[in-house]
């Protein structure tokens, strides 16, 4: 099964979602800042993607700037927990297909994992 953890007011998340269809692909769409993962979720992802948790952090975001996030040091631990209570600080889209996971920026990651 392949997911695509997507929001749709995003411009890259909606190129994934259109990709993933223009395959012909079926996948189950997760509207990650309505139905958030869990930590054991998150973990998951950052071990698929083969990352810290910290590098699937959105830095640009307000809320990362509102939480002072950059002045702290966290463990890996800490960003899971921060990730799944603040969803918003997800990097977008992330998709999730045969045990492989690619952040679609840019969206050739994504062609990547599917032509594995």
């Amino acid at each position: 099964m392949t997911t695509v953890f997507h929001n749709p007011r995003c411009s890259k998340s909606r190129a994934a979602v259109e990709l993933l269809s223009s395959r012909g692909l079926e996948f189950e769409v997760v509207k990650y800042l309505e139905s958030p993962p869990s930590e054991k979720e998150i973990r998951k992802i950052v071990k698929l993607l083969g990352i810290e948790p910290a590098r699937l952090v959105r830095k640009g975001e307000k809320l990362f700037k509102d939480l002072k996030l950059a002045e702290q040091d966290l463990s890996d631990e800490e960003w899971i927990a921060i990730l799944a209570s603040y969803p918003a600080l997800i990097e977008r889209p992330i998709v999730v297909h045969e045990g492989r996971a690619a952040i679609g920026r840019p969206l050739e990651n994504v062609v990547e994992i599917l032509e594995k």
